[in-house]
């Protein structure tokens, strides 16, 4: 059976620093290792490398990008090859720009457990840096406007926390976690209640100090959900035009309240929606439709 180790410090600190829980980060590369090892060993690494050889390897990147999950791919080097084997040295960090054949880690371990590790390490760190990579390109197309890209709750069962983490290394905002952290009143909701208004009364008697956000498809829904008392409203699907009239609509009458456009929003329109006045905009793609950035692992010497 195959055998994983306990994270070191050094990992555990740097996953923390990040805003993560390292013992979730450790289940989750636990439980891939197992779906890859299917309760057997990696065949052909144990066929073809001697047991105590040991190599060093580079992880470069193939593209241009944003790197995110070096922390999480040092708990990968951990789990398998062992910390009191293994030395896992960061090259950048999380969140840097990175061109294609820049060197982001080396790692030195037993060459076996290294191959074994490879590919769960590479999955994440590809996904999670794509994650980024795309964020960036949002992030970089409002710059010079007070408007945030914001991500959704469209994520991978599993790799919700490890991708919002990427968004923030992407240089975006996270929205609301899960179902729980923020009540986000949305179209069904309204209809299964009634409306928007006995929506939010029901939601603001159950949770009084929880932030409550009400999607609206139109600038009547907006006027309901101001005298409604939302502290955010989600424009979904608005023109630019009607983008203009609800931010005119919130500074006369609701200067506090936080407006958000969704639906339809595309990067090569981001900066014409930014400056209608929106302070944020909530892309889904930045998680559920972000192409892998290309990196590999090569080893250097045995």
């Amino acid at each position: 059976m195959f055998v994983t180790h306990p994270l070191s410090d050094p990992t555990r600190h740097r996953l923390i620093e990040g805003g993560l829980d390292p013992d979730a980060v450790a289940q989750l590369v636990r439980a891939t290792l197992a779906e890859d090892l299917m309760g057997g060993r990696d065949v052909t690494s144990v066929a073809t490398i001697a047991a105590d050889q040991r190599s060093i390897a580079v992880f470069a990147t193939r593209a241009d990008g944003v790197v995110a999950g070096l922390a999480v791919v040092a708990a990968v080097v951990d789990t398998v090859c062992g910390a009191s084997a293994s030395r896992f040295d960061y090259l950048r960090a999380d969140g840097d720009r990175v061109r294609a054949g820049d060197q982001v880690a080396t790692v030195v371990a037993p060459t076996r457990s290294l191959l074994t590790a490879e590919r769960t390490a590479l999955n994440l760190l590809c996904h999670l840096s794509g994650v980024a990579t795309l964020t960036r390109s949002w992030a970089d197309a409002l710059a010079g406007t007070s408007t945030i890209v914001r991500d959704t709750r469209k994520t991978m069962p599993g790799l919700r926390a490890l991708e919002k983490y990427a968004v923030r290394c992407g240089g975006g905002q996270n929205h609301r976690m899960g179902l729980s952290d923020a009540a986000l009143i949305k179209d069904n909701h309204v209809a299964a209640a009634g409306g928007i208004t006995a929506a939010f009364e029901r939601v603001r008697a159950m949770a009084p100090d929880l932030r409550i956000e009400v999607e609206v498809d139109d600038l009547a829904g907006l006027h309901e959900a101001i005298a409604a008392g939302a502290d955010e409203v989600l424009l979904d699907n608005f023109t630019l035009d009607d983008l203009r009239e609800a931010v005119r609509i919130r500074n006369a009458s609701a200067p506090h309240l936080v407006l958000e456009a969704s639906g339809g929003l595309r990067l090569a329109t981001a900066a014409a929606v930014a400056a209608t006045g929106v302070d944020h905009i909530a892309v889904g793609e930045l998680t559920h439709s972000a192409p892998v950035l290309d990196l590999g692992l090569d080893l250097q010497a045995g």
